[in-house]
């Protein structure tokens, strides 16, 4: 299932801007939680290429 980009950009500014003014703690633990998102996805995104390739192989 694929999320629409507006979608996600919005639960973005939520976690990011939003959530400061409500609790700004738990904002900077989602913060953080996002920030290694970011540094990883890469690493997720070439693993998900490298499992599609395989699985064409196998057919």
């Amino acid at each position: 299932m694929k999320i629409p980009f507006e979608f996600v950009t919005t639960i973005h500014k939520d976690v990011t801007d939003r959530l400061m003014q409500i609790n700004p703690s738990l904002a900077k633990e989602a913060r953080k939680v996002l920030d290694v998102n970011k540094q990883e996805r890469h690493i997720r995104g070439g693993m998900a290429t490298k499992e599609k390739y395989q699985h064409m192989h196998h057919e």
